[in-house]
């Protein structure tokens, strides 16, 4: 049997390990990327019943020392439920979210080398969204981003989830927004996960942008496709990882379920497996955090989904992150138990065989 709190599979056994606490950490619904080597969160909400403006201070975690501290204090933009992506291992790209008043599609940066927020503006031809809340914005390159999310102002949203490439220059510090011709289900609070495509016979085709959540639904949308040489994306190598999943969705414990009418959960790719964990279920009022862990595995075509429930309950998680660093996947922050507490830690996965 596995440790307490751990849920077992024929032998594998996983658990999320806390790593460091500090009060800094205490938020849900932020955002968090590596940069240079570190964990940076930015904004957030302290609260879920919080009726103020969201959070503007941007937070390091140095994985190698492992302490917590205040990188950048007010003084940029302050949003939740917004995204973020690393441009050229130098800027933080805060794109969307809720700014405490209205959902906005303006994008801030924040330049790592001058240590100081940016305004970054629309160009003339940008055709911009509404309002972004809850979406998703994946990097393709360091000049284009590809962006999923049902729009809306304060009282309409859309019954559908536009789709958006943007477009970025950071030499002039100036975006546009492209709106593409497809479309997808309406969703708010899903993921999005850059995977290869496999052809029968396990060789690679090319690179697919798959969306899922957010709605009460167990579909897959997809949301573009490229061919090898179009996608320029972070890669980041963790062959331990990678190798311990592997083993974990071979151990046959797992059973072959999707998530459904899940949202808010977190989703990190790490080599061909996408990990899937948290969020609360739209099927219930009651009890509607979740603590199961999913894994997407794309090694063969068609891809199979892995469920791997959990029996502790302080693990439940929403509006969390997961963050993939030297081989270790972090997940950072969120509600916990009762969707209200922040929880003021980082943990990492712990894959026992």
């Amino acid at each position: 049997r596995g440790r307490p709190g751990m849920t077992s599979a024929g032998g594998v056994s996983w658990e999320w390990k806390p790593v460091v606490r500090s009060d800094l950490l205490a938020r849900g619904f932020h955002s968090c990327n590596v940069l240079q080597g570190q964990l940076l969160i930015f904004g957030g909400l302290k609260s879920q019943e919080c009726h103020g403006a969201p959070l503007g201070d941007l937070v390091a975690f140095d994985p190698l020392l492992q302490t917590v501290r205040t990188l950048a204090p007010e003084g940029g933009p302050r949003r939740s439920h917004h995204e973020a992506v690393v441009l050229a291992d130098r800027f933080l790209c805060v794109v969307g979210g809720w700014d405490g008043s209205r959902r906005t599609s303006d994008v801030g940066c924040f330049d790592a080398e001058q240590g100081r927020w940016e305004r970054w503006t629309a160009g003339p031809s940008s055709e911009a969204p509404v309002g972004l809340s809850s979406h998703t914005c994946t990097k393709l390159t360091d000049h284009e981003l590809r962006v999923v999310g049902r729009e809306g102002g304060l009282r309409t949203q859309r019954r559908y989830a536009s789709i958006f490439t943007m477009h970025i220059n950071p030499s002039t510090k100036t975006y546009w927004y492209e709106e593409e011709a497809s479309r997808t289900a309406s969703r708010a609070g899903h993921s999005a996960m850059l995977v290869r495509e496999a052809r029968p016979g396990g060789r690679s085709s090319g690179y697919a942008l798959l969306v899922f959540g957010g709605r009460d639904s167990a579909d897959l949308d997809v949301a573009g496709r490229w061919e090898k040489g179009k996608i320029h994306a972070d890669s980041v190598l963790a062959p331990g990882l990678t190798e311990q999943l592997s083993r974990l969705v071979s151990s046959g414990r797992g059973s072959r379920q999707a998530p459904k009418g899940l949202r808010h959960q977190s989703c990190s790719v790490v080599g061909p497996f996408a990990v899937i964990f948290g969020g609360e279920t739209l099927a219930t009022g009651r009890d509607s955090v979740c603590n199961d862990l999913y894994i997407y595995d794309t090694r063969s075509s068609p891809a199979n989904w892995f469920h791997f429930p959990c029996s502790n309950r302080a693990q439940k998680r929403v509006g969390h992150r997961t963050c993939l660093w030297n081989d270790k996947l972090y997940c950072v922050g969120g509600f916990g138990t009762d969707g209200k507490s922040p929880c003021p830690e980082i943990c990492s996965l712990e894959i026992s065989l």
